[in-house]
């Protein structure tokens, strides 16, 4: 994967840019703030300055150039830069920027006369009445300005200018900034470390679970993860752990039983074609023998046939979706696979004794459960001895229906009772292939009881011979309506 299209990047940079928000507000929010304050501060101040000024010099009836300046100089300027006093037409009175010696000495030229004229707008608005007051920003100082008309009983005499120019505020502003900047830096530097350490150490567990995703799915399913913390990535590779057990459990149910199949349909086969082959390779060969050989060619196709329908049976539970069930009387499907049966029965010499209770009802299908009743019937009359017995019940326990199926039989030693389920399984292989076994009949009917929600189980019956129960949910009649 290219690196800059990587989710280790994506978060990293996700990261950069919340830092980057929150940088450009930390640069500009408390510097405008600041600004904005003092900016207030100093036109309320110089306001205030103005008002104080204008207020002395309303007290003289006409303003001239000798008194402005006589009651200017008792006053004090408060570290203003330059006070300029107008008369209602713009001529300067009195500015504060001119020196003293040069208003004294009458040889002095005069100025020109655009500089004796106060051009300035706020001057301009003083003069029609309006109190104005401008601050700025710039080059590392604070350039304020105020102006306020002179009012003698409600007329306009003049006005008065006042500007200051305060490079200490804007030094420290512009020091704040700086300061501001630096810390940004730091801040930012920090960040690309945190950004790419955090994504890092967050992008290494996904890649970890990647690679090992990639590893199971190369058939390598005993690969684990070891989980890191009690986070969600640590929950996610739990399960991971889980699915991977879970496949390499199918993978060796599916090696064994594909190796089981195999071995199991390769054996009729081969007895085929030995007795083929020992059939065409012999001349002169006995009616009788060649009629033995061909009906045992026949039996091993018939095996050969019991166990293809078997595997299709498993394949089909395995694969087949949930269909529609419907009430099934367990009683009247275990009576009809009994009478199925009876031929069997008595032509290996065992009786069936059976005790059916009516109004045993489960949701299933007909077809299904005659599978499953007709093959634990066949088996107990298969394993069973001559003169033997097989019981079958059929009766309601709680919510439940069981129908249980016990013999007088070889039985089935304790170390097996927990395989006798599995596809393949036999307990005596020698008698199995005897009896025309495969295998797969308690497998078909563990998968067919399990897919409508019940269980079945197998355990020895004293004094002798084996016991099956399987469990269905019970349905009442109200539940389901009537069977089909």
């Amino acid at each position: 994967m290219p690196y800059f299209v990587s989710l280790q990047v994506k978060y990293a940079l996700s990261y950069l840019v919340i830092f980057a928000v929150v940088l450009v507000l930390l640069n500009t929010y408390p510097v405008l703030a600041s600004q904005d304050l003092l900016f207030t501060s100093k036109r309320d101040s110089l306001k205030s300055q103005a008002a104080v000024m204008a207020s002395a010099l309303m007290e003289l009836e006409s303003l001239s150039a000798d008194q402005v300046a006589r009651v200017m100089n008792m006053l004090d300027s408060m570290g203003l830069t330059r006070i300029l006093v107008t008369d209602p037409a713009g001529l300067i009175l009195y500015d504060s920027a001119r020196q003293p010696e040069e208003e004294l000495d009458p040889e002095a030229e005069p100025p020109p006369p655009e500089y004796r004229y106060a051009l300035y707008q706020e001057v301009v608005a003083a003069l029609r009445g309006s109190d104005v007051s401008y601050s700025r920003y710039t080059n590392r100082t604070f350039v304020s300005t105020a102006a306020m008309p002179i009012v003698y009983r409600g007329m306009v005499i003049g006005a008065i200018y006042i500007l200051e120019v305060d490079q200490v505020q804007g030094e420290l502003l512009y020091s704040l900034q700086q300061n501001l900047r630096t810390i940004s830096l730091v801040i930012a530097a920090v960040t690309v470390v945190m950004s790419a350490f955090f994504s890092k150490m967050l992008t290494a567990r996904i890649a970890a679970l990647l690679r090992a995703i990639r590893i199971v799915g190369e058939g390598e399913y005993g690969h684990r993860l070891q989980p890191v913390g009690r986070d969600e990535m640590a929950q996610l590779a739990v399960e991971f752990n889980h699915l991977a057990d879970r496949l390499q459990t199918t993978e060796e149910v599916r090696r064994r039983f594909v190796s089981d199949a195999s071995h199991e349909l390769k054996t009729p086969l081969a007895s085929i074609r030995l007795l083929a082959d020992s059939i065409l390779q012999t001349e002169e060969m006995d009616p009788a023998m060649v009629q033995d050989f061909v009906s045992d060619i026949g039996s091993e196709a018939e095996r050969l046939t019991r166990i293809t329908e078997h595997l299709l049976t498993l394949t089909r539970l395995d694969s087949l979706p949930e269909g529609e069930h419907h009430p099934v009387d367990v009683t009247k499907v275990t009576e009809r696979a009994i009478a199925l049966l009876q031929p069997v029965a008595e032509a290996a010499g065992v009786t069936v004794e059976k005790s059916l209770k009516p109004g045993c009802l489960i949701l299933c299908t007909e077809d299904e459960l005659s599978q499953v009743c007709f093959n634990l019937v066949e088996n107990a009359i298969k394993y069973n001895y001559r003169g033997g017995k097989v019981f079958v019940s059929v009766y309601r326990d709680g919510d439940q229906v069981l129908l249980e199926v016990g013999d007088t039989g070889v039985g089935i030693p304790e170390a097996d009772l927990p395989k006798v389920f599995n596809r393949f399984y036999r307990v005596d292989k020698a008698r199995s292939r005897a009896a025309g076994g495969t295998g797969l009949g308690l497998s078909i009917v563990r998968d067919t009881v399990r897919r409508h929600g019940g269980w079945v189980t197998a355990r020895p019956r004293n004094p002798e011979g084996s016991l099956f129960t399987a469990g269905f949910p019970r349905c009442a009649p109200e539940e389901g309506g009537e069977g089909k």
